[in-house]
């Protein structure tokens, strides 16, 4: 299977499966030198593990990671990062009674058509249990970005009908609730909208926002590889994402460019911009300001309801999904889009390093 591989000089490899032994990541391109234990990335993985709130699978997987090479006493020794997450509680007979049949809104159908062939307990390598290794990945750039001043802060900004109020949010928040929102009116007005939703046998979907800090100016590329296109590709790459905008997105289909345009403006001789509808990024590179971003999730395909479908054979028939899924992916998914931010940053600021001359015989020359 190709396509399991994302990045070009900080690259990331996924493998495993949700029922299988276990998923992991091999990380390449990793500086030397950076303080890595397991535990800096168990934090990252403990935000998206299930069994967390009553939005959640009740699967119950402690999702503990184990280092296997790229790390000596302590810190990181330039050699590639192998991952790895056993699965504990997998219940594959939960699945017997759709081998046959293709559930609506999964990859169960596409997956058998690309390959004549489909892992049916879960959804095999289009479960949502693949991003365990992104984002135990994610955890490593995440901590080199730190290092450099830069932070990336995702959170969920809609569930349903109910969005945080963009004009009064406190980051802080976000932690304080099994949603992740930083509004805790919004939390819980959405907690009641998915309570009601789950009594009626349905699920929902929601909104991810994205905020990174720090970045600096000119990195990225002006055509094919624009920064907003690598992240556009690492959150659209996500299991469930429809949807991608950055800056002002599509309401920039209604503005009109004295309005959408960001003015420059120096500020104690630093040049800045007045205003941030381009969300950070201008002509493919950033511009130092916030990166802002939002990824659309659909609802969980999963749900007890009766569906429509047809078996392999093409026979109609109806299906209700039962096992342990989400109502919402959104929560769980926060953590999964910092994650891929963080790899689609760190990878573009290593590729930056050598588009000027300038630069290299700085670095070389010391």
């Amino acid at each position: 299977m190709s396509g399991s591989s994302f990045g070009t000089i900080f690259r990331i490899s996924t493998w495993g499966e949700t029922h299988g032994k276990g998923v992991g990541v091999v990380v390449d391109g990793c500086p030397a030198g950076l303080a890595l234990s397991e535990e800096d990335i168990q934090l990252y993985l403990d935000r998206r593990k299930p069994g967390q709130s009553k939005f959640t699978t009740k699967r119950n997987e402690g999702d503990c990671v184990e280092i296997l090479s790229g790390v000596f006493e302590g810190k990181t020794t330039g050699t590639p990062i192998s991952l790895i997450v056993y699965n504990k509680d997998q219940r594959s007979k939960d699945y017997s009674a759709i081998a046959q049949v293709y559930r609506p809104g999964h990859a169960d159908y596409t997956f058998d058509q690309k390959y004549g062939f489909r892992d049916y307990r879960g959804g095999g390598r289009s479960s949502g249990r693949e991003t365990i290794a992104r984002v135990a990945a994610g955890a490593i750039a995440a901590k080199i970005l730190k290092e450099m001043g830069i932070e990336v802060f995702a959170y969920t900004e809609a569930i349903g009908p109910y969005s945080i109020d963009k004009s009064n949010w406190t980051p802080e928040l976000r932690d304080t609730n099994s949603l992740y929102m930083p509004d805790t009116d919004a939390a819980e007005k959405s907690a009641a909208y998915l309570e009601e939703k789950m009594r009626q046998l349905d699920s929902c979907g929601g909104v991810v926002g994205c905020r990174v800090t720090g970045m600096p100016a000119g990195v990225g590329e002006p055509v094919f590889d624009k920064l907003s296109a690598r992240l556009g590709q690492a959150i659209l790459s996500i299991g469930a994402v429809k949807g991608f905008e950055i800056g002002d997105g599509f309401a920039v289909a209604q503005s009109v460019g004295s309005a959408n345009n960001d003015a420059f403006c120096n500020r104690d001789g630093a040049i800045v911009k007045e205003t941030n509808h381009s969300g950070g990024v201008l002509g493919g590179m950033s511009d130092g300001s916030e990166i802002f971003f939002r990824a659309a999730f659909k609802p969980t395909p999963s749900i007890a309801s009766t569906q429509k479908t047809v078996t392999r054979n093409g026979e109609e028939t109806e299906i209700s999904i039962h096992g342990r899924h989400d109502p919402i992916i959104v929560p769980r998914a926060v953590v999964v889009v910092e994650c891929m931010t963080a790899i689609t940053l760190l990878d573009s600021l290593l590729m930056n390093m050598t588009s000027r001359l300038d630069k290299i015989k700085d670095f070389y020359q010391k």
